[in-house]
């Protein structure tokens, strides 16, 4: 059917399917759209249709609009753009704020009655909540962390929707204002294939530039979750000089909507790109525009190369009282609010009758710590837990972050190779520990599958708070402690990725 692609068709939107898309049919065959929302007529492109049972497509005009939809928040990412120049990354920017938090309830409700067969009030009647402020911002300057990449023409910015295409934005909204204010849009880069913009835990943020070549040393935590890098910093707008690489540089006449922020320019290592992330299937890069369109001559950009990697720095956040050591790449949530609210969101949920501070408690794919910290702050510093985490940077960040914690250890190690080991050589003393014990799991996207879920049902453990950053591997993995004996106690949905369809869930299991 190679043939259809790049046809226009009229399509009804009928509901809401997980990663960002819309469902109509066409003939018969299930159609995935984007840049649409369900009650739409659209009149859409056919982009794939290959497939045997559904294909895709991007809505190129709206016939009929739902009542929900709003101008794009973004610009560079709305649908009066051709789809090949939309921005990805904010692919629910169309939607208003308050009925994007309903969308992605449907989409998790849908995924707990479809593949954990879970069709209780409990999961049906969950509401998708607010980060603190977000409501007033609309949605925006909340991320910390963006990832940029380069062209072969020194292009800077996000890959389109769904491709591999670069291309050229004038402004990133749902960045924070140091974050957007760092990131080089209006230069060209050589030497680099992406660029990331990190904040710096104070009121700044470094940019790090990656070399095709580099290697990816300093991954910090399971997939998508990080690398480091170091750099110097310096002070001004955006504006026209060019940036000699490894130096300090003032940079003036930055777009009158920004305010000055300390930002430092490094080449680091590796690490995912949350612009394009979910932006499968992907396809060959090519030229994106300049910001101000394609007439731009590409010789006015200013241009550099980056120099050799260097060794990363490290960069301190804080939650509450505590504060947390990290890799300047390392894995850190990506919402400036959302560690406040997972940390308070824990504290809350974990079931307070079944928690033994002296059991064998487990903090898996534990990072940095933010979990285990936020237990010893709701149970006391005299907590036994130990943190599992497969880089050694973040164990060893960990273990400084958790030294007031007198019961708290730190272990290098796959998750399963880890509970493999525990199983194997658990005592009869470890393992009635263990089922006094209280778990958090913790796991990536991919979710923690059978053989995890498997090794925690042969352990027993008396709590889980499973944290949850997809619907769909959450409902999978659920389904599997439900098979061995366990039971979602609570559930909690938050809106930790506005203008997104990503959501993170936190619900706790227990026995019986």
């Amino acid at each position: 059917m190679s043939e259809l692609v790049g046809t226009n068709v009229e399509l009804e939107v009928t509901n809401v399917a997980h990663g960002g898309v819309a469902v109509a049919r066409l003939d018969g065959r299930v159609v995935f759209v984007a840049d649409s929302l369900p009650g739409e007529t659209v009149l859409a492109r056919i982009s794939s249709a290959d497939h045997k049972s559904f294909w895709r497509a991007e809505a190129i005009e709206v016939i009929e609009p739902s009542a929900h939809r709003r101008p794009h928040v973004w610009e560079s990412a709305s649908i009066d753009r051709d789809p090949d120049r939309r921005a990805g990354g904010a692919e629910f920017g169309h939607i208003e704020l308050g009925w994007q938090r309903e969308l992605k309830r449907q989409v998790l409700v849908d995924s707990l009655q479809r593949f954990a067969k879970l069709d209780t009030p409990l999961a049906a009647e969950v509401i998708v909540e607010a980060v603190e402020g977000d409501d007033a911002a609309n949605g925006l300057g909340w991320r910390t962390r963006v990832s940029l990449h380069v062209d072969d023409q020194g292009i800077v910015g996000p890959y389109a929707a769904r491709s591999h295409r670069v291309v050229a934005v004038p402004d990133l909204p749902l960045a924070t204002q140091p974050v957007e204010y760092a990131a080089p849009l209006d230069e060209r880069v050589f030497g680099a294939d992406r660029i990331d913009v990190i904040s710096d835990g104070k009121r700044g943020a470094r940019v790090v530039l990656h070399r095709p070549e580099a290697v990816d040393h300093a991954g910090e935590s399971a997939a998508g979750r990080g690398g480091r890098g170091p750099g110097k910093g310096r002070e001004g707008g955006r504006g026209g000089a060019a940036i000699s690489p490894g130096a300090a540089s003032s940079r003036g006449s930055g777009r009158s909507a920004k305010s000055g922020g300390n930002a430092a320019r490094s080449n680091g290592a590796d690490s995912d790109g949350y612009f394009s992330d979910d932006n499968a299937p992907r396809k060959a890069a090519s030229g994106g525009y300049p910001p101000n369109g394609p007439a731009q001559s590409r010789a006015s950009i200013p241009s550099y190369t980056p120099a050799p990697p260097k060794p990363g720095k490290q960069i301190v956040e804080r939650v509450g009282e505590r504060e947390f050591r990290l890799e300047e790449l390392g894995f850190w949530q990506v919402h400036h609010g959302a560690a406040r609210t997972l940390t308070a969101a824990l504290q809350q949920q974990l079931l307070p009758e079944l928690f033994d501070p002296a059991a064998a408690n487990l903090d898996l794919y534990g990072g940095v710590g933010l979990l285990a910290g936020a237990l010893a702050d709701r149970f006391g510093t005299k907590l036994r837990i130990e943190s599992v985490e497969s880089d050694w940077r973040a164990t060893a960040n960990a273990e400084f972050n958790l030294r007031d914690v007198t019961g708290a250890t730190a272990v290098t190690a796959r998750v399963d190779r880890y509970l493999a080991d525990r199983v194997r050589g658990v005592t009869a003393a470890e393992r009635a520990a263990l089922a006094r014990a209280s778990v958090i799991l913790d796991p990536p996207r991919a979710g923690a599958g059978k053989q995890v879920v498997g090794q925690l049902l042969d352990l027993a453990p008396a709590q889980i708070a499973y944290v949850a950053c997809d619907p769909v591997a959450f409902a999978r993995d659920l389904a599997l402690f439900r098979e061995g004996g366990y039971e979602l106690r609570n559930l909690r949905a938050f809106d930790l990725f506005p203008h997104t369809h990503h959501v993170e869930a936190l619900g706790v299991l227990t026995r019986g």
